[in-house]
């Protein structure tokens, strides 16, 4: 138990090892590259400026600070919640993304429990029935799957789904101007979700399928499954009771860091939906140089892949049998 609680004490200060590097690489990477750091920051053409306006937005950034008293504050406003202000919106960052947050979880969320529903059970009659025509069909589909660039399938959808056939919203989260309450706004606003959340499950499925069908080949493969076997058990029994309470703990890791993942694909597919989240934020920041907000975001891309891995740690932790969790 001691040398448990010492390897759980050692992962958490990895992990805070890791986001302590990331927030300060966060904080450095504008103020190291070429080039005035206020156009850097404060998102904006440094020539337009006054004197005046230069040196007020100077102080808000606290530009005008050594570099340690920066940084000292820099980790002061997070901790409060301040994740800098943006001079191309006039607003907060922190109040855009939690505008825009709601919408990455909805799209996000929606994707992992289906591709993990569908990769999970597509995985498991793979490897039930290997080497028959169903699992070399299913095989090869998906390693076409994975290979599907994102921005084209999405593009793909709309064409087939939206424009041709016109029976689902080609961009947006719900009708502009509609003015719909209660359950038409619900229904609304799943439909608008539909294409982006088809197109980034088909995308991470792939990768689940093939960590069920691999894992559940090794562990059919085991000693207790031939026992069970021999014993005359049901094959439903086997597998439901014996071979997928084993071959859990990979299955169920790579869910938990699929959530983080998620995040970071939401980008080129809320992009080619024109899906308000924080996908299309980063990328309307691009295009309008807003720095600060797009070093914002990819800091809470950066947190959400940390706390995917730590869940995902968490609970193979729980499982693995070696560990302490479930047993055969």
């Amino acid at each position: 138990m001691q040398a448990s609680g010492e390897s759980r004490g050692g992962r958490f200060l990895q992990y805070a090892a890791v986001l302590i590097l990331a927030i300060t690489l966060n904080f450095a990477l504008p103020r190291l590259m070429p080039g005035n750091p206020l156009a850097l920051l404060a998102g904006v053409d440094v020539g337009l400026l006054s004197a005046d306006e230069r040196a007020e937005i100077m102080a808000a950034a606290g530009l005008d600070q050594p570099l340690y008293k920066q940084y000292v504050g820099y980790w002061g406003d997070l901790l409060r919640g301040d994740l800098g202000y943006s001079y191309r919106q006039k607003r907060p960052i922190a109040e855009m993304l939690a505008q825009r947050l709601p919408w990455t979880l909805l799209l996000a969320g929606s994707a992992l429990v289906l591709s993990t529903v569908l990769g999970s059970v597509l995985g498991a009659l793979s490897a039930w029935r290997r080497a028959s025509p169903l699992d070399t069909s299913l095989l090869w589909s998906m390693i076409g799957l994975n290979s599907l660039p994102s921005f084209w399938l999405g593009m793909l959808f709309i064409a087939v789904f939206a424009v041709r056939l016109g029976w689902l919203p080609a961009q947006g989260a719900v009708t502009p101007a509609a003015q719909l309450t209660g359950g038409q706004q619900a229904l609304d606003i799943v439909r608008h979700a539909i294409l982006p959340v088809l197109t980034l499950s088909l995308l991470s499925m792939p990768d689940l399928y093939l960590t069920v069908r691999y894992t559940l080949l090794d562990v059919i493969g085991e000693d207790f499954v031939r026992t069970a076997t021999a014993k005359g058990l049901a094959r439903s029994r086997i597998l439901f009771g014996h071979v997928l309470p084993n071959a859990a703990p990979p299955i169920v890791t790579m869910a938990a860091l699929r959530l983080g993942y998620a995040f970071g694909g939401s980008v080129v597919i809320e992009t080619v939906f024109s899906y308000p989240g924080l996908g299309r934020l980063i990328f309307e920041a691009v295009g309008s140089r807003d720095y600060p907000v797009m070093q914002a975001a990819f800091l809470l891309f950066t947190v959400a892949v940390l706390l995917s891995n730590i869940l995902a740690d968490l609970l193979y932790r729980r499982l693995d049998p070696r560990l302490g969790g479930v047993h055969r």
